[in-house]
């Protein structure tokens, strides 16, 4: 039970939805079908898959998170050594059936995507890789994270990746993704400086990087926007995240750490970003 415990927390359980809702959401309104591939995916991108992304950031990132005061609660788990190794066993372990079970169903191209999100989910964190320690790479990455069981949902659907609106869409989620990324990593410019941790705001500053990820929320609501009748509506489910990164517009590395009360008020407003978004593509299938 301890054990169970301390995957269900290093799988960052308030974070699930924002992996399994784009692939269920993608796929469902494609195949306007209710099938066991969609159960399945829904399933995976629910939990396996964000214990494969975050059991291997809490293992390979022990040291760091250490010294960094925000771990230990729902932005972060604090994994004892002794855990790192079941952990590590139990994130590959339970991704191999599902994982097995998509490639005999779907197509080449779907097979591609999904290794490559597969992939970039490790590579975040395992040692020898660690592309989180790549600036810009780093918050291209995270991005993928979030906007690759979209890309997977359509592709395994048998949807048009090359379509105009999916292209939008696709962009703006890449970007909201980025922009995301960009500004949970201004709270931590101290800590992973303290830990020789290079990421995109330990190398532009908390200032720029916080003008960066604003930027990329605007250009994200502006691509979603101009999608049309009814998804551009869309687009102001992106205002809220200007309104908590525009008071960090000016912040410094020295008071780096005051970004930590937008990004508490972030993780809330990924709730009803969904709610609005759903509520629209609800409409889009319905129209």
């Amino acid at each position: 039970m301890k054990l169970l415990s301390q995957l269900f927390w290093s799988s960052r359980p308030i974070s699930w939805i924002n992996t399994a809702f784009p692939f269920a959401a993608a796929y469902f309104l494609i195949t306007g079908m209710f099938d066991l591939t969609l159960v399945l995916g829904t399933l995976f991108f629910l939990i396996p898959y964000n214990l494969l992304m975050y059991g291997v950031n809490d293992v390979f990132d022990y040291e760091s998170d250490l010294r960094n005061p925000r771990k230990g609660g729902i932005e972060g788990a604090l994994l004892h050594p002794k855990w790192h190794r079941p952990t590590l066993i139990w994130s590959f372990s339970l991704c191999v059936p599902f994982l097995a079970y998509f490639y005999v169903v779907g197509s080449l191209a779907a097979n591609l995507w999904l290794s490559l999100f597969v992939f970039t989910v490790i590579a975040y964190s395992a040692k020898g890789l660690r592309f989180k320690e790549i600036p810009f790479v780093d918050s291209l990455t995270s991005a993928s994270h979030f906007v690759g069981p979209m890309i997977y949902g359509i592709a395994l659907a048998g949807g048009n990746l090359g379509e105009t609106n999916v292209l939008l869409f696709i962009s703006a989620f890449t970007l909201w993704g980025v922009a995301s990324h960009a500004f949970g990593a201004v709270q931590d410019v101290k800590a992973d400086r303290e830990a020789n941790i290079s990421s995109i705001a330990t190398v532009i500053g908390a200032r720029a990087t916080s003008r960066f990820a604003f930027a990329s929320y605007l250009a994200a609501a502006i691509l979603v926007a101009i999608s049309g009748w009814p998804s551009g509506l869309s687009a102001i489910a992106a205002l809220p995240y200007l309104w908590i990164v525009g008071p960090h517009l000016n912040i410094t590395d020295e008071t780096c750490e005051s970004a930590n009360r937008g990004w508490k008020q972030f993780i809330k407003l990924n709730y009803v970003a969904g709610f609005i978004v759903t509520m629209i593509l609800i409409w889009v299938a319905l129209t």
